[in-house]
């Protein structure tokens, strides 16, 4: 039996907003920032620094209509730069 495995795709990089000494401080930032919409919050021990990091980011599905939205407008701008050029010949 062959099985077919998914690849991973990357979602768009997290963001560190803040760094704390303590996990309750972090948590309380989490929950402030968790009212947002269309934003993931995780919160993330830093071995080296000895603190915690709240980091954030645009959900993935979002982006990812964000960049398809801008990528289609793009294409109909260049595709009307063409017919100009080829409407002045």
């Amino acid at each position: 039996m062959i099985e077919k495995s998914q690849a991973h795709e990357e979602g768009p990089a997290w963001k560190i907003t803040g760094r704390f000494a303590t996990f309750k401080e972090a948590d309380h930032k989490r929950q402030e920032l968790l009212n947002e919409e269309d934003l993931q919050v995780k919160i993330q021990w830093m071995r080296k620094r000895n603190d915690f990091a709240v980091k954030t980011r645009v959900d993935p599905t979002i982006e990812a209509e964000r960049l398809a939205q801008e990528r289609r407008e793009l294409k109909k701008r260049r595709k009307l730069k063409l017919q100009k050029k080829r409407r002045k010949k």
